[in-house]
């Protein structure tokens, strides 16, 4: 199993819309970037992926489970998209002020290389990051 980090400005798609879409899962569109299509092109049914709200929050507020590999993203079939059900809120969000602050997560990708939308999350940040959230 592989861990991802995966971000979307809440006044477009927030947590609350992707736990309302249920079991269903919903597609994970929009991604304009080559190493952020490469990484959704690497997951597998079942990896798990924080849910990052970005614009004034910026904070890890859930989790989110691929049940869908990558396939043609309907918004732009030149792009992939993934589909992702809700799994768990987070007790307390993780914010992105808290997460550089941590000498732990230093080599975390969000902190490494912000803008992008979808990162690879290591093991040990993985379980670290649920720990404090």
């Amino acid at each position: 199993m592989a861990y991802w980090l995966l971000k979307s400005e809440p006044d477009s798609f927030s947590w609350a819309d992707q736990v309302a879409s249920g079991a269903k899962g919903e597609p994970w569109t929009g991604v304009r970037n080559h190493q952020a299509k490469n990484f959704l092109k690497q997951m597998a049914i079942g990896d798990l992926a924080f849910f990052y709200h970005t614009g004034n929050e910026k904070q890890i507020v859930g989790v989110v489970e691929v049940i869908k590999t990558a396939y043609p993203d309907p918004t732009d079939l030149a792009w992939f998209a993934v589909d992702v059900a809700a799994r768990d809120a987070l007790k307390w969000p993780v914010s992105l002020a808290r997460i550089k602050a941590d000498p732990a997560l230093a080599e975390l990708a969000l902190v490494k290389s912000p803008r992008l939308s979808v990162q690879p999350v290591s093991d040990d940040h993985w379980h670290y990051l649920l720990s404090k959230g």
